[in-house]
């Protein structure tokens, strides 16, 4: 791709990541799109979008699609054949359903409350890709119902998540917590799962809470599904209980905004403390 802009400033870029590498969060892609959306600025190939005396904004549609194809191209140089997913939500952020190559963001998704569970147990996507496929063609009558099974568990997630917004009844956490459960039943069959995500999910079902493997599975990270009147004594009960497994946990939201541009004074103290002992 050839983009004739003005002349690139010479620049010094540094970055500060909370998020662990290699342990399926999308780091490199967060990294890529940070990345992309910043030269991309510095360069004049897209407006600088913050206005005087605004914390943040973020770039037109246009724009963002920019900056999701060169991100793409740096998930490309990192991994050699990515599917894009990664550095589409992290440019749009929201939910995306990704299907046959083909990435369509939803519509007006809910913020889920998470907790984020890396049980650092490193994995390769490579070799667990490979074992599923191996799998498929020895036992294709079995396997292939289990992943269209799967397919129909993301449909009716799909269906949940978006009748969410308009109408947020407790009702729809049940649900979801199910569909959790019988995913993660289904990926464990189909040989992604692994001992430390089944400590996982037995911890956070002993505090009432439902589980899952994010990622390749194999190790890295588990998702745990938290409802707005979670106790919070269940939740630092479950934390304290990971953690004593030797994993570690954050608290998160599911559906925040892709990437935006923050002036230095929205900023938290520990983001600044951070990027100044840089």
């Amino acid at each position: 791709v050839c983009l004739c802009f003005r002349d690139v400033p010479s620049v010094d870029i540094l970055v500060w990541s909370e998020l662990p590498t290699g342990a399926g969060l999308g780091s490199s892609a967060a990294y890529a799109v940070c990345v992309a959306a910043a030269l991309l600025t510095a360069c004049g190939a897209i407006s600088c979008p913050l206005k005087e005396g605004e914390s943040t904004a973020r770039w037109t549609e246009e724009e963002l699609t920019l900056i999701n194809s060169w991100a793409f191209q740096g998930e490309r140089v990192i991994h050699g054949n990515p599917s894009g997913v990664d550095n589409a939500v992290g440019t749009w952020g929201g939910a995306l359903r990704y299907q046959s190559g083909k990435i369509t963001p939803l519509k007006r998704v809910p913020t889920l409350r998470i907790l984020l569970t890396n049980t650092k147990v490193p994995r390769s996507t490579k070799v667990l890709v490979a074992g599923v496929k191996e799998k498929i063609l020895k036992f294709p009558a079995i396997m292939n119902p289990v992943l269209d099974s799967i397919d129909a568990i993301s449909q009716e997630c799909q269906s949940v998540l978006e009748a969410m917004p308009a109408n947020p009844s407790p009702e729809y956490y049940p649900v979801l917590e199910e569909l959790f459960d019988i995913n993660q039943h289904h990926l464990n069959v189909i040989g992604v799962g692994h001992p430390s995500l089944d400590r996982l999910c037995r911890v956070t079902a002993s505090h009432g809470l439902h589980s899952k493997l994010t990622g390749a599975g194999g190790g890295g990270c588990g998702i745990t599904l938290l409802r707005p009147d979670t106790s919070p004594l269940a939740v630092e009960a479950a934390k304290r209980d990971l953690c004593a497994c030797g994993f570690e946990c954050w608290e998160t939201n599911i559906g925040a905004p892709g990437v935006t541009l923050h002036h230095s004074s929205s900023l938290n103290a520990e983001v600044l403390h951070a990027l100044s002992e840089s």
